[in-house]
């Protein structure tokens, strides 16, 4: 893992398509104390919650034959979405924050789903991307794995 600096008073974001945390850091770069600031979360409900639409059918021009569609993930639908508020979360903290150090903590695929929605100025206000799951770990062992 590449050596990631935490400064005083920078911006932690542990996120998932389920929950996040945000987090600043108020001790200094060689000494981390994260505190959280903000927890977000969505419920985790079945995609039968969810949604109950079954898959829809294409029907070939002739009229004699018809296919079945792919079925509708209404929780990866749910996760965008929370993942897309974490986005607008993050843009805030820039805005009425000052963020001006941040450090995202999310899994691939969060990653993937994040970049896209990231404005111009969270972009600028990113110091480091860090392409792991930490967000169902204490903040002291946190801590620990962004100061390893």
């Amino acid at each position: 893992m590449a050596d990631i600096r935490v400064p005083w008073e920078s911006w932690v974001v542990v996120c998932d398509g389920a929950k996040a945390l945000i987090m600043q850091n108020a001790g200094d770069a060689e000494l981390m104390n994260l505190q959280v600031r903000e927890t977000l979360s969505h419920p985790n409900e079945p995609d039968r919650e969810l949604g109950s639409d079954k898959p829809g059918r294409a029907h070939a021009p002739d009229g004699t034959s018809a296919s079945a569609m792919e079925e509708t993930s209404w929780q990866e639908q749910a996760e965008a979405d929370f993942l897309r508020r974490i986005a607008a979360k993050l843009d805030e903290l820039v805005h009425e924050k000052n963020a001006n150090h941040i450090i995202l903590v999310a899994p691939p695929k969060a990653l993937g789903t994040l970049r896209p929605n990231l404005s111009p100025d969270v972009q600028a206000a990113l110091s480091a991307e860090v392409a792991k799951d930490y967000t169902n770990m204490p903040v002291g062992e946190i801590e620990r794995h962004l100061a390893a």
